[in-house]
């Protein structure tokens, strides 16, 4: 429906019909509505089973059928819904496994969530994956909230991808100087 331009009708109320002497704009107007409320119910009919389709295709407007559907089937999105949420606030990385792939299965399960109709702001989006993060990110953690940071989950992957870089690099030197300390041996 947005594709073909015809959503407006099923937000937006139907103009009154214009009478006989009505301005050209108005009818065109009113004509516009119609013709993308008529093809707004062909796309919802044509998705629906035959029950449904049966059940809704008196209906005089698009709106009406979204809004009974919406009726029938409304409550099972909030199930999902607290599903979704469910599983979201239970995302924790594991220690070891990659920052980018975690924070992108917590950015598509926030998707899922604005789907199903539940708002979440950027920043409380932003700090739900930064409490998901394992020890190992607790430093940035603390960073990021001592110098009052700002940012969206595209720029904190960026970021937390760079962190993520300079622990291994410091986990690996560390590593290296324990080998080089148990392999030295005292002169005789």
């Amino acid at each position: 429906l947005t594709a073909e331009g015809y959503k407006f009708a099923t937000v937006e109320a139907c103009p009154v019909v214009p009478a006989d002497n009505a301005p050209d704009q108005e009818k065109e107007e009113y004509a516009r509505w119609k013709k993308a409320d008529e093809m707004a119910k062909c796309y919802i009919l044509a998705s629906l089973s035959n029950v449904l389709q049966h059940q809704h295709q008196s209906m005089n407007t698009a709106a009406d059928m979204l809004l009974n559907l919406k009726e029938l089937f409304g409550h099972q999105s909030r199930a999902a819904r607290q599903e979704a949420m469910r599983v979201l606030m239970n995302m924790t990385m594991q220690e070891g496994t990659p920052v980018r792939e975690h924070v992108l299965a917590m950015m598509a399960q926030l998707n899922e969530l604005e789907v199903l109709g539940a708002f979440i702001d950027g920043e409380t989006q932003v700090d739900i994956v930064l409490q998901s993060l394992p020890k190992s990110f607790e430093q940035f953690r603390l960073n990021y909230n001592m110098n009052k940071m700002l940012m969206t989950l595209s720029e904190l992957v960026a970021e937390l991808k760079s962190a993520e870089g300079l622990f291994r690099q410091k986990t690996q030197a560390m590593a290296a100087q324990r080998g080089e300390a148990s392999t030295f041996k005292a002169p005789m």
